[in-house]
């Protein structure tokens, strides 16, 4: 009895890796594993841990925030940011590549849908910067890297989740992943400009020609109108968050509604795109909600068998104290992340190890924050990286697979870095939700 969390852990992982579906393998495990533990009884506590979960008010802003991004993917703002922004810093060394970053960021903070901006981004600016000379490694690494800011840069759907999971306010996660997502964001444009300048051949600048006449047609009008939308609708999702007006949930809606009336007032709105909206808003969201049901009977058997503790006996183990536990937990996180995916890791590993780091003394909103930030390198490390098979769909038949893993290591090394410097210096988590709520 002793080894069944051992043994229920190691099923579970050998089913995943053979390729069967997470949440019905979550499930299973634990029905199968529950009836060994606890017998027939398992069956009266089932219902009570799926109940939680379905009527938890937090996990509400899941499908909110996933109809606010799919809306806006359909409004036009993405294609019309990256023209103007490609524009505005094309005279720069690798100018195209930092207006796909700058992009990146700004859809992230309006969407948070790693897909949808991996894919618009691929299918907008890739064929612009293969055309203009840029080395494909250089392009394919900077559209999967900036397309997965959206997963640390608020409103994310994994701060969402991750709050609920950990027991951290998600607003507070919200405003502590602001400072994280911006040095990941200047780490990949002090990169960008690095290597433009020692390889001006891999990210050339756009003609003076073309970028004056761009000028002369109002440049930066058209920049501020690109931009406005999106900047407004931030400020009304997170500005109400920070603010203290709404909560998470409630700014979702804002969001929601928000995005709605930017495609109406983009005239592109009308009832099949909002159906096709719908449709994928309701298909992503029972996909996060039935892995969560298979999380939550999962872990009601693995901590009913002692699995906590067992892991926690094996961890104690570990040399050089809380912080060889620290790095053991974070390395696990990242390693794992080459085979699954941001959300089966968030149900399966993270209500596993953040007791641990709880229990060691850790801040939950810091640890918080690195997780999300180590999660993020789940979307691009092959061979399951998401953002990398977003970007392969797209991109034009002389993009090889071999481009794009060769471009994405230096943007995960630029992420790996981010999760040191955020580490080393705690308050880049901590400091701002302290000011913001005067704590």
């Amino acid at each position: 009895m002793e080894s069944l969390p051992g043994i229920m852990f190691l099923v579970l992982t050998i089913l995943l890796m053979l390729g069967f579906p997470v949440a019905f393998t979550l499930l299973g495990t634990a029905l199968c594993f529950g009836l060994i533990g606890f017998d027939w009884s398992f069956f009266n506590l089932l219902p009570l841990r799926i109940w939680g979960v379905m009527t938890n008010f937090t996990l509400l802003a899941v499908p909110l925030f996933v109809f606010m991004g799919v809306m806006l993917e359909r409004s036009g703002i993405a294609e019309e940011l990256l023209e103007s922004m490609a524009l505005l810093f094309g005279r720069l060394p690798g100018g195209l590549a930092i207006s796909v970053v700058v992009v990146g960021a700004l859809l992230g903070a309006s969407t948070g849908i790693v897909g949808a901006t991996v894919v618009t981004m691929g299918l907008l600016s890739l064929p612009t910067m293969l055309r203009r000379g840029y080395q494909p490694e250089l392009a394919t690494g900077t559209i999967s890297a900036a397309g997965t800011l959206g997963q640390i840069i608020p409103p994310s759907i994994v701060l969402v989740l991750l709050g609920d999971i950990i027991g951290v306010s998600v607003g507070d996660l919200f405003i502590g992943a602001v400072i994280p997502g911006l040095v990941l964001v200047t780490l990949y444009i002090i990169y960008i400009l690095i290597i433009a300048n020692i390889k001006p051949s891999w990210a050339p600048p756009i003609p003076r020609a073309e970028w004056e006449e761009a000028k002369r047609q109002g440049l930066f009008k058209r920049v501020m109108k690109a931009m406005v939308p999106p900047l407004v609708l931030m400020i009304g999702v997170l500005g109400s968050i920070f603010a203290g007006i709404a909560s998470p949930t409630e700014a979702a809606a804002v969001g929601a509604s928000g995005a709605t009336l930017l495609s109406i007032v983009n005239r592109k709105f009308n009832f099949e795109i909002l159906r096709q909206v719908m449709q994928a808003t309701t298909r992503l969201t029972c996909m996060v909600f039935i892995i969560l049901v298979g999380a939550g009977a999962f872990g009601l058997v693995f901590r009913g068998l002692g699995g906590d503790h067992w892991v926690r006996s094996y961890i104690q183990h570990i040399p050089y104290g809380k912080w060889g536990v620290f790095v053991i937990c974070m390395s696990i996180v990242f390693v794992i992340g080459f085979f699954l995916d941001f959300i089966e890791i968030t149900f399966i590993h993270i209500p596993v190890l953040a007791p641990i780091m709880k229990h060691l003394g850790f801040d939950p909103l810091w640890f918080a924050i690195l997780f999300a930030v180590n999660l993020q390198t789940s979307f691009m490390t092959p061979p399951f990286g998401f953002s990398l098979f977003y970007l392969k769909g797209v991109a034009p038949p002389q993009i090889t697979t071999g481009h794009i893993y060769r471009g994405i290591i230096p943007f995960v090394i630029m992420q790996l870095i981010g999760l040191l410097v955020v580490t080393l210096y705690p308050p880049l988590a901590t400091w701002l939700p302290r000011v913001v709520f005067a704590r």
